[in-house]
């Protein structure tokens, strides 16, 4: 289901019926999954974009629900659908897959839906999507679904592929995380992306709301450098960090830049709101800033990466992402990271982080360089009186896993000096 094409075998009956109305957070819903599955968009973006701009609060919410844990359990869903298919390996046309998922998702994990509205609106969004033809098909599957629904027992003895399907993970994914970091914590990690992320708990103010491992980050890299005078934030979108840094370091100015223009405009809207006159923007690529912007004290690169350690709340990048790309993404973070070396001031420090789990992205490009000091990110944990324990760290980094006794986002983070 997930290598979706167009079937020609779906053709719209010579007199259709009457289409009945959908309940507008299901349809928006279901033509959110449809722009994730045929575009590079977002959840995020769409689920506050003009798709669900004319709905209730309350139907906002449940849209919100039936997205996020669909995309969510997207892999797990399809692990349970397939097998009721009598042709399991023919090409679906992705608003039949759709429908499914969304169906399967309501009669599996959302005890108060009843099950026949599921199966019912299921029905209806194929019918409105203008494929009246596969309506059969997607009433039979859910409705055998819904009375084989049983908690599947886990086996004494597991395969990396089986727990993948359990888990609703790609096999390649979890087999590097068992890998690195062993089963029990790759089975906690997968189950910390299959739900609602928690509220963060390190940093109970209200000042600055974000996911702790982002806020960990932006508050290691203020205690990085405390007397900075000049700042760069290289990879600064949504503004997060900048935030609290500018609040952290009043003293010093500050450049915050994102190599897309649209990005850019969205970061400075968020600044200019929040901070006005604090912090100046620019759109640059982060390996190529004009050498007119001068040198910096402190230097933080919240790099781009695969992002695996945010896949509760981005739950796409599961979907899209290919083993092949985590090479691509190491290559493109030594790229900005040595010319950032050559921005940073005598005596100054970066910052090194992604949201990725992956140690190619990670502990192996700050191993690639050479020339350089790492500083141990403990003693600036204890300065900011959080716990300096294995769930922090990995070494002389900043390391956490979700749900591994750290209720927040994958993060890594390494503080450099120049040699």
């Amino acid at each position: 289901m997930s290598a979706l094409a167009n079937d020609p075998r779906h053709r719209r009956p010579a007199f259709p019926q009457p289409l009945k109305p959908v309940s507008p957070a299901r349809w928006a819903a279901f033509r959110v999954l449809e722009a994730v599955e045929n575009s590079d968009s977002h959840s995020d973006d769409l689920l506050h974009g003009p798709l669900l701009a004319k709905l209730t609060p309350q139907d906002t919410a449940l849209a919100n629900a039936l997205v996020m844990g669909t995309l969510r359990q997207q892999l797990a869903l399809e692990d349970r659908l397939i097998p009721l298919l009598a042709r399991p390996d023919a090409p679906m046309l992705s608003p039949v897959a759709n429908a499914l998922r969304l169906g399967a998702f309501q009669l599996l994990h959302m005890d108060r839906v009843p099950a026949h509205a599921a199966i019912s609106e299921s029905v209806e969004l194929v019918r409105h999507a203008g494929h009246p033809g596969a309506a059969g098909l997607v009433n039979a599957l859910l409705r055998k679904l819904s009375t084989e629904i049983v908690t599947p027992r886990r086996p004494l003895v597991e395969s990396i592929d089986a727990m993948a399907a359990r888990l609703g993970h790609p096999a390649w994914l979890v087999k590097r995380w068992v890998d690195t970091y062993g089963k029990a914590a790759t089975e906690t990690i997968c189950a910390y992306d299959l739900v609602e992320p928690p509220a963060g708990e390190l940093f109970p103010d209200a000042a600055f709301p974000m996911d702790d491992g982002s806020r960990l980050v932006a508050e290691l890299t203020a205690a990085a450098k405390p007397e900075a005078k000049s700042v760069w934030d290289a990879c600064a979108a949504p503004g997060g960090k900048t935030l609290v840094l500018a609040n952290r370091l009043p003293e010093a100015k500050f450049l915050a830049t994102d190599a897309s223009p649209k990005r850019r405009e969205r970061l400075a809207d968020r600044l200019d709101r929040e901070l006005p006159g604090r912090v100046r923007t620019r759109t640059a690529d982060a390996a190529k800033l004009p050498t007119t912007e001068g040198r910096f004290d402190l230097i933080l690169i919240d790099a781009p990466c695969s992002g695996t350690g945010t896949l509760a709340r981005n739950p796409e990048i599961k979907l899209r992402l290919a083993a092949e790309d985590i090479a691509r993404q190491s290559a493109r973070q030594r790229e900005i990271l040595l010319a950032a070396l050559h921005r940073l001031e005598p005596g100054g420090r970066i910052v090194y982080s992604t949201c990725s789990l992956e140690p190619e992205e990670n502990e192996r490009v700050v191993g690639s360089l050479r020339d350089v000091k790492i500083v141990p990110v403990a003693p600036l944990l204890m300065q900011l009186k959080l716990p300096a324990g294995e769930n922090l760290l990995s070494g002389a980094f900043l390391r956490t896993l979700p749900g591994v006794g750290f209720a927040g986002d994958g993060f890594f983070a390494a503080i450099l000096e120049k040699a």
